[in-house]
Formats: structure tokens, sequence, C-alpha cells
């Protein structure tokens, strides 16, 4: 006897036979099954197709059921807020005359570090029942707002614990090269970070680098994610948001699961990432925050696979909800409901490397599964703002 199984639902969107992330026109295939039931069995998908006798049976009649959404990037623990920050662009200021006033990354540092342990993992907590509610069931969360070891271990512990307690699924990337910290020499900043992997390797499956003018170059960037990678860490690359600074080149080159952001990619890099088959994240909240457009097109023009995330952050997307991302990529970065619902969830599982356990619905996998109150999936986008989720099955439970 099964454990759970879901009958009557308008309408299945398994995400299903995306043996590798979607690229080019196979964003678009969603796989769309009628008239068939779920069933749930130990955590992860049995059947789909007849109902089978199960513990319990849900009714989703009228509902849309679709592959819990992945929420690929992610800065989701730190202390304080910039909102005065907000208001400082709305006048007029840029990113970059905030960070150099004493604000941007460095003022998020002060408040994350004079924060206790105690009350990041609580914040942490309120913010993954946000994102919860919103429908996410698979997160990424990157360290980076401590900039030395005992910080940084402070924030990757919250991490560890928050994956032990919460039901979201958590994966966790450790962000040491977020900045330079203002009371250290970049060179004994970059060996120190180094130095830390060993240790921090244990608390993180990928190593990010914020390559950028004014921050990590390229040349820097490689030496950091090259230790990264001989730790045993997967790589991720902050790439080309503000300039084009080398940084797709460097994801291409080094074959990183994805270069996030995005937004001045070079040619050079687009070849380099599409021959080794990094994954372009977008990030659609900074795009509103920042006044800037990731040329999403051009990748999938390209056959160059796409993720979403929310890159939920204090100063350049304040935002946690993925049906309010899907509904930006949408309207900023022109994708299609099928490509943003794709981009939201198989390929973002594969961004975060566990596109065989999460992402689509098909048998072996994880059951993740989200039960809409729409009358088809392409009204997540439309409605802007508003939340579709009725109901959320996270490893077969519902919650």
């Amino acid at each position: 006897m099964e454990d759970l199984t879901i009958v009557n639902a308008r309408e299945v969107v398994t995400l299903s036979g995306h043996k590798k992330p979607a690229a080019g026109k196979k964003i678009e295939e969603l796989n769309i099954l009628k008239n068939v039931s779920i069933s749930v069995k130990d955590g992860k998908i049995s059947n789909i197709g007849k109902p089978l006798n199960a513990k319990k049976t849900i009714d989703a009649e009228g509902k849309v059921i679709i592959p819990g959404f992945v929420d690929s990037h992610t800065h989701l623990i730190f202390g304080g807020n910039r909102a005065m920050e907000f208001e400082q662009r709305l006048n007029g200021k840029s990113y970059k005359e905030i960070a150099a006033s004493g604000g941007g990354i460095f003022n998020t540092v002060g408040m994350t570090r004079n924060a206790s342990e105690k009350d990041l993992f609580e914040t942490g907590m309120k913010r993954l029942d946000y994102a919860l509610k919103w429908g996410t069931t698979t997160i990424e969360i990157k360290s980076g707002y401590g900039l030395n070891y005992k910080e940084e271990m402070k924030i990757l512990r919250v991490i560890k614990k928050l994956s032990q307690k919460h039901p979201v699924k958590i994966i966790s990337t450790f962000l040491g090269a977020h900045e330079i910290p203002r009371d250290k020499d970049r060179n004994k900043y970059i060996d120190e970070l180094i130095k830390m992997m060993p240790e921090v390797k244990d608390y993180a499956k990928f190593c990010d680098v914020f390559c950028e003018k004014g921050v990590f170059t390229k040349e820097e960037s490689k030496k950091i994610l090259m230790s990264a990678k001989k730790t045993g860490f997967g790589l991720k690359i902050h790439a080309d948001e503000l300039s084009s600074c080398g940084g797709s080149e460097l994801a291409g080159e080094l074959g990183a699961v994805s270069a996030d952001h995005i937004v001045y990619p070079s040619d050079k890099g687009l070849k380099l990432m599409k021959k080794n088959g990094t994954i372009a994240t977008l990030l659609p909240g900074a795009c509103l925050y920042l006044e800037h457009r990731t040329p999403a097109k051009k990748f999938i023009d390209m056959g160059i696979p796409i993720a979403l995330g929310s890159d939920f952050n204090p100063g350049s997307s304040p935002v946690l909800a993925m049906p309010i991302i899907m509904s930006l990529s949408c309207i900023l970065l022109k994708l299609t409901p099928a490509q943003a619902l794709t981009a939201s969830t198989i390929n973002s599982a594969y961004a975060l490397g566990i596109g065989d356990k999460v992402g689509s619905i098909e048998v072996g996998k994880s059951a993740d599964m989200l039960l809409l109150n729409v009358d088809s999936w392409q009204e997540i986008p439309y409605w802007l703002g508003f939340n579709p989720v009725d109901l959320i099955v996270r490893e077969g439970k519902e919650i």
C-alpha cells in the first residue's frame, strides 16, 4: 500500500524526460498529463497513472499540479536590512556609489556580524516559511556576509541547522569571496579563503565568487575556484553582473555548474559556457531593482540552458516568492511562461546538481509537488503578486 495518492487533478505539469538541463526548444517541453493520479511511497513518487490504494488520498479536483519550485540562488542569511539604500537609489545614486559610501555588502556584513547565531537562525526559519508558502521546496543559500573565518562559519552553521530543522531542502554555498574586507590586504584575504576551504567543505556543496570590477578579478577568481575544485566543491560564479569582466569566460573555462546574474557576458564566454554545459542562472529580481536586463533570449537561441533564482538579498533583490520571480522573468526578460516554469523547476535543480532527484514529477524522484488554485499553469506568472499555492507536498508529506 502506498502512503499517499493524489487524484482528480485538472492537469499535471510533469517537466519529465529532461535527463540534462533543458536548452533551446526543449525548454518549452513541459510534458503535461491529464486524467492521471500520482502515488507516493517513502517520500518518492511511486506511480503516475491509475490511482493505487494508499493510506491517504488527496482530492485535487480543479487543481493544477506542478513540481515544487527550486530557488537556485539566494543570500537568505543576513542581519538587518537596507531600506535606506532603496530610497537612495530612488534619489539617483547607483549601486557602486552606495557601496563606495559605506553601503552595499559591507553595510550588511556589519549588521550580520552583530547578529547572534540564534537571531540569524530564527530569522532564517521565518524566511524559509515564507518561501515555502509560495511553493519553494528546494532552495540554495549562500554565506558571504561574514568575510572572515569566524563569521562565515557562523553563517554556514546556521544554514546547516536550518537544513536539519526546516522541511525545505537546502543546498549550501560558500561565498567567502563576496567582497574584499576593508581591513585586509586582498592577496592575504584570498590566501585566507583558500585555507578555509577544507573545513568549510563539510558545510557547503558549492563555492561561489563575485567576479566583478572592483571586487575579484578574473585571475583572482580563477585562483579561488581552482582551489575550491581541488577541495571537492562544485563551482558557481557571480559573473558579469555590472560589467563584462571575464566571468562568463571563466565559468566556461572551468566548467562551472552555473554562471549567475550574467548581464554583460562576452561572446567568447557564451561559447565556452555552451561547450562545457554551464547553466546561465537569471535573477530578474536584481534586474528590476538595479535596472539592467539579462539577455535571456540570446542564451536560449544559442542553446545555453537557463535557470531562475530569486537572488533574495537585502540590497538588490528583496524578493523571495518564486511565482513573482517567474512574472518578472516574463515581463522584464521576455521569457515565455513555459520557459520560466522550466527554468524555475528542473533547470534550477540541475543548477544545484540535483536534477536527478527533484525538479520534475517522475517515478523515483522526491515527491515535491504543488497543488495550485488556477485553471492552467500559464496563470502562474500572469497573476502578478498572487500566490496560487493551495497545498504543498514535500517528500510525500502535506504541508
